[in-house]
C-alpha cells in the first residue's frame, strides 16, 4: 500500500488498495476513450460515475476499498416529515418513529429531542 503524509506531519495509509487504485485509473482510461459503458449500456461521460464504476468492480474482486457512504439527504428529509406529523400519538410514537428513519450511529439524541418537544403552553391571564 502506498503511504502519503497527513497534512499535521504524521503519516496515514491510503485508501484504496494498489488493485483499486489500477481500476480506477483503468477506467478513466476507458472513459477518455469512450469506451466505458454504465450498467445501462450508456456511455459514461462523468469523471466520477467512471470513478464510481471503477470502485463498484474492485469491490466485487474483494479489493479493499471503504464501505459506501449512506444518503444524507433522505434520511433528514425522513426525519423531517416524521417531526411535521399532527401530534395526536404520544411522545414515545414519535420516538419510535424516529428510530426507524435514522441511521444506528448518527445524531440520534438530537432527533429524539426535536420529535419530544411540545409546545409550549399558553398563558392565562388572570381575570379581575
Amino acid at each position: 500500500m502506498r503511504v502519503t503524509k497527513h497534512p499535521k506531519n504524521s503519516i496515514c495509509m491510503a485508501k484504496y488498495s494498489k488493485s483499486a487504485q489500477k481500476a480506477v485509473k483503468n477506467a478513466m482510461k476507458e472513459k477518455k476513450k469512450g469506451t466505458l459503458k454504465s450498467g445501462s449500456g450508456a456511455k459514461v461521460t462523468s469523471r466520477k460515475q467512471a470513478v464510481a464504476i471503477a470502485l463498484s468492480e474492485a469491490r466485487k474482486k474483494g479489493a479493499k476499498i471503504p464501505a459506501k457512504k449512506t444518503a444524507k439527504k433522505s434520511v433528514k428529509k425522513a426525519v423531517k416529515k416524521a417531526i411535521r406529523r399532527p401530534v395526536k400519538a404520544s411522545k414515545k410514537t414519535a420516538t419510535k418513529v424516529v428510530k426507524k428513519t435514522m441511521p444506528a450511529k448518527s445524531g440520534r439524541k438530537t432527533a429524539k429531542k426535536a420529535a419530544g418537544k411540545k409546545a409550549a403552553p399558553k398563558k392565562r391571564s388572570k381575570k379581575a
